[in-house]
């Protein structure tokens, strides 16, 4: 098993993770990097995300990342008992993480 669906399965298995802060920081941060590519698993879930950097981050190191405010465009929610990476919404299909090229 590799690590990003190693990493997915741990976090499919959270149920007791805290809320995050509504105020995630999002605005234009020079620090922040974009995700250009993601790993799907054979179900089609999100696993892994490439950076524009060229940094691969498996599920719960995005998740960190971006609740710490160092990805650009994505939001963190909380559902189904865990937090949840997503796309900032802008009504731009093709920068939905599920839109993205698979590396």
């Amino acid at each position: 098993m590799d690590r990003f669906k190693q990493a997915y399965d741990q976090y499919q298995n959270q149920t007791n993770v805290d809320e995050i802060n509504e105020e995630n920081e999002t605005n234009s941060n020079p620090n922040q990097e974009k995700i250009i590519a993601v790993r799907k698993n054979d179900d089609g879930d999100l696993i892994g995300f490439q950076t524009e950097s060229g940094r691969e981050l498996d599920y719960l190191e995005a998740l960190t990342e971006a609740k710490a405010g160092k990805l650009a465009h994505v939001d963190v929610f909380h559902k189904y008992g865990r937090d949840i990476l997503r796309s900032e919404p802008d009504g731009i299909k093709e920068n939905n993480l599920n839109s993205l090229p698979e590396f």
